[in-house]
């Protein structure tokens, strides 16, 4: 017979595996509940996840009232299935929030700021408190003067900023020595870096303020119905957060039941207006990024006579993580050139980031110029689409998000991309993706953004934009383009 110590020994350790398994099923729970607010999978295939789960609870439970060997085995079971969930639960986690932070974008910022000459001795806006302010009065005139009333505030006093007719004027005071300080939208540095020689390299920002605005709200819309998707490239580097000029202007006409997809290129230089900003003057479409996506998607709406429902933000950081967390992508180059130390085959290439990104901002090689630099810029997207919809990638998202998450920004929100996701994965159909360009004449006239100083611009061709509005129709309607 057993003695009283070794029962006592046994019914503990049977206690112990009771607790163990316990735990395995609060962390199932969790694992669970994660991955239904997640939203990856269909009903019913959860209600599946769900039964699994709880079998294999009921099993490791049911091992506890079984002998010595049996529970030391169930013990072993729930602690391995417990570390499984308990890490697919912090993988799951970590995904949620990387889709929270790159979808639901509400706000644009404009990054104002307070510039010295490089040289300049003044370390912090307090040390610059006698120093002479300038301030323009052409351009975004409500962002200036929050800027000025914020200054006066960190000052403790009313700054006595001097006014000049336009961005180029303060700048050259600036830079002259006339003022010590230029107060500005950072986003105007590119238009100013062409109009005064040097300037970005003449300069320090000594303070910085940004400026959200609210952005309005997309009209609802099911993801599962065909839709509009601008996709802004924007020249800048490193987080992205404030307005830029946005120097890929892309239009994805998606129908998620016909499995298509219509990428429409806009030059930069395309010569329009931009609804409520150049007050019926005209301007380089690249220009209506300064100002904010929401008048960069306004300005496209009202050349192609649609709606933009949703939008996307890269900048030149992410399009090289992107590609590079891809592996590599395989692009069709329409001609031989080379860039710098890269060279391009006619035909297809593998491009790693920078490649891709050399491959995508280069126009000086082609006798198209901007409008082969359009075509280039969709062969990169056509690449990466086509790779991101394989299900292995997708079932790989986490690590793509997170690592884009500071550089990718979008207003659909994390619902709606998680539908589009699990309708890839249920069906892993191969999406067809056809591009068209619009074209127009090259001239030289004055812009909105950039005063009187004459620029490249591009009229628009009306039959190119009347056929691409034709061929966004058709793929909305469910029509196949050939």
């Amino acid at each position: 017979m057993k003695t009283m110590d070794q029962r006592l020994c046994r019914k503990g350790k049977h206690i112990i595996g009771k607790i163990i398994a316990g735990i395995e099923l609060v962390v199932s729970a969790i694992f669970l509940s994660l991955l239904w607010k997640f939203g990856a999978f269909s009903t019913d295939l959860m209600i599946i996840i769900a039964i699994i789960l709880l079998v294999l609870f009921g099993m490791c439970f049911g091992m506890q009232f079984g002998k010595k060997k049996m529970a030391i085995v169930g013990i072993v079971f729930s602690l391995l299935f417990s570390s499984i969930f308990g890490f697919a639960s912090y993988y799951i986690w970590k995904m949620d929030a990387a889709i929270e932070k790159v979808g639901g974008a509400k706000y644009k910022t404009d990054n104002m700021v307070a510039v010295v000459r490089k040289g300049d001795k003044a370390e912090s806006l307090l040390e610059a408190k006698t120093y002479k302010f300038g301030c323009q009065t052409e351009l975004d005139q409500e962002n200036t003067e929050k800027m000025r009333k914020k200054i006066d505030e960190l000052l403790g006093q009313k700054i006595d900023a001097k006014e000049y007719a336009s961005m180029e004027e303060m700048a050259e005071a600036l830079l002259d020595g006339e003022i010590d300080v230029a107060i500005y939208n950072e986003a105007f540095n590119g238009i100013l870096g062409d109009k005064v020689k040097g300037y970005e390299s003449k300069i320090r920002v000594l303070y910085q303020y940004g400026i959200d605005t609210q952005l309005e709200e997309p009209e609802k819309l099911s993801v599962k119905e065909p839709f509009n998707v601008y996709l802004s490239g924007i020249d800048v580097y490193g987080p992205i957060s404030t307005n830029s000029r946005s120097d890929v202007n892309i239009i994805m006409t998606v129908n998620p039941q016909t499995k298509q997809i219509l990428l429409t290129t806009t030059p930069r230089d395309y010569y329009v207006e931009i609804p409520g900003i150049s007050k019926g003057r005209k301007d380089k479409l690249t220009h209506a990024g300064i100002y904010g996506v929401d008048k960069s998607m306004a300005t496209l709406e009202q050349i192609y006579g649609i709606d933009l429902n949703y939008y996307a933000r890269v900048n030149f950081t992410s399009l090289i993580k992107i590609v590079d967390l891809l592996d590599g992508v395989d692009v069709n180059s329409d001609y031989d050139f080379s860039v710098r130390e890269y060279k391009f085959d006619k035909g297809m290439n593998h491009l790693n980031g920078e490649q891709a990104l050399a491959f995508a901002r280069e126009r000086h090689s082609f006798k198209e110029g901007d409008n082969q630099r359009g075509k280039n810029q969709e062969a990169i997207i056509t690449a990466i689409i086509k790779k991101v919809m394989s299900p292995v990638i997708l079932k790989d998202t986490t690590r793509l998000l997170n690592s884009v998450a500071d550089s990718v920004e979008t207003n659909m929100t994390k619902d709606e991309i998680m539908t589009l996701v699990r309708m890839q994965l249920k069906t892993g159909s191969e999406w067809k993706v056809t591009s068209v360009n619009a074209v127009g004449k090259g001239s030289k006239q004055a812009c909105y953004s950039s005063g009187r100083q004459l620029l490249y611009v591009m009229y628009p061709n009306q039959e190119s934009v009347s056929a691409i509005q034709q061929k966004m129709k058709s793929v909305l309607a469910g029509e196949v383009l050939e």
